[in-house]
């Protein structure tokens, strides 16, 4: 049996698709059912149950963006920090393999010719740059605490888009937006992304860190291009002078624009799309709500 914690959201629910897909059986508690905030809580599920492993897709990103996670800070910081705080004691004490959903989000920027982030690499934005908000800085601070647990892959995606329209989905937020930054990143296909992560602890893949990011980086005119070029966006898309102007509107946080490098996973051979393919393969199985 495999565990499923945050089953519900965006890239929890791509990762259950998986696991049907792949005919595995799981539980998937609600938080109804158990609540991660509470060590006891989660010790006294986990007594009598010894799971294949368990995979946390739990997160807070904000509603209805990351804008959102400056005022719910509390909300935040328990679901993205607290909760693989306790799973990492829980689990760690039982000897159970886990995955934990991070964020690429703690980097900002490229190296000097475009080269992405390893995994090596200290994400000096998240720890150090005022600019960070604090969702940036609470997925650093779950990473900090479980850079030494044992038995437990974490894996950094950004910013996540599929086929289905929902307002998670990274397209449809490009859709919805009045005016778009224009920014160069690296992006992950979730289903993609939900493989990837299954896959690598289905195959035992070293404890760690793993950028899971499509190979490459792309900017967001040139996913606005596409949507258009697929007649899935007919709009006329309005873009930001600069970081400043989209930056005066009141209530928006910088935002952490960055290229990782996903080499580290595709040594262990899983390897995703490349980013240009990736979307055009998307977009061509588009499916509107």
């Amino acid at each position: 049996m495999i565990v499923l914690l945050g089953a519900t959201g965006y890239v929890g629910s791509a990762i259950a698709a998986r696991l049907r897909q792949l005919g595995r059986e799981f539980a998937a508690p609600s938080h109804r059912d158990l609540d991660l905030t509470s060590k006891d809580a989660v010790a006294g599920w986990f007594a009598g149950r010894t799971p294949e492993f368990v995979i946390n897709a739990v997160g807070f990103t904000g509603r209805p963006n990351i804008d959102g996670t400056e005022i719910e800070k509390w909300h935040c910081l328990q679901a993205n920090t607290v909760v693989p705080g306790v799973l990492a004691e829980v689990l760690g004490s039982r000897g159970i393999r886990w995955g934990h959903v991070s964020s690429g989000c703690i980097f900002h920027g490229a190296h000097a010719k475009g080269s992405g982030f390893t995994e090596e690499e200290e994400p000096e934005f998240a720890i150090s740059d005022p600019r960070a908000g604090w969702y940036a800085r609470t997925k650093w601070m779950a990473e900090k605490l479980l850079r030494d647990a044992p038995g437990v892959v974490i894996w950094r995606p950004r910013i996540p888009f599929n086929a289905e329209d929902n307002e998670r989905n990274y397209l449809t937020k490009l859709m919805r937006y009045e005016r778009l930054l224009e920014v160069r990143n690296s992006i992950s296909q979730l289903d993609e992304f939900a493989a990837a992560a299954v896959q690598s602890l289905e195959d035992r893949i070293p404890d760690g860190i793993y950028n899971a990011t499509n190979p490459g980086a792309i900017l967001t005119s040139e996913v606005a291009n596409a949507l258009r070029a697929h007649g899935i966006c007919r709009k006329d898309f309005q873009y930001f002078t600069d970081e400043t102007d989209f930056l005066s509107h009141p209530g928006r946080v910088f935002r952490a624009s960055c290229v990782l490098d996903p080499g580290k996973l595709a040594a262990h051979g899983i390897r995703m799309l490349e980013v240009h393919e990736s979307l055009e393969k998307t977009l061509r199985a588009w499916k509107k709500a």
